[in-house]
């Protein structure tokens, strides 16, 4: 999907979330987490799509976030479900920066 297919909303500032942080939100009843991984900023769902317990709180290991409760392993960069038990990536949005303002790309309906 092209930048087209999204509206970016403004969710933060680059002060916000330092390195190492990570920032949650829900957008349109959506849970989100943004982690600041050395610089740069991810945003995915904040939901394992194994048992739909919350995400965002995983161990960090290189780009892969570890679920805490079973230890399913997603990609940050796609949000591929890398191990078992899931098996159901998990969403990934695209972040922008403009100046010090964070946004997070939505699809558009």
């Amino acid at each position: 999907m092209s930048n087209e297919d999204y509206v970016f909303l403004k969710v933060a500032t680059r002060d916000e979330i330092s390195v190492g942080e990570r920032l949650f939100l829900e957008i349109n009843n959506e849970p989100i987490v943004i982690i600041n991984l050395a610089g740069t900023l991810f945003a995915v769902g904040d939901v394992c799509t194994h048992d739909e317990g919350p995400l965002g709180d995983g161990e960090i290991d290189g780009y892969q976030i570890i679920c805490p409760r079973h230890g399913a392993r997603f990609d940050l960069r796609t949000g591929k479900a890398l191990t078992l038990p899931a098996v159901v990536d998990i969403p990934v949005y695209p972040v922008r920066i403009e100046g010090n303002d964070v946004f997070i790309g939505i699809k558009r309906a």
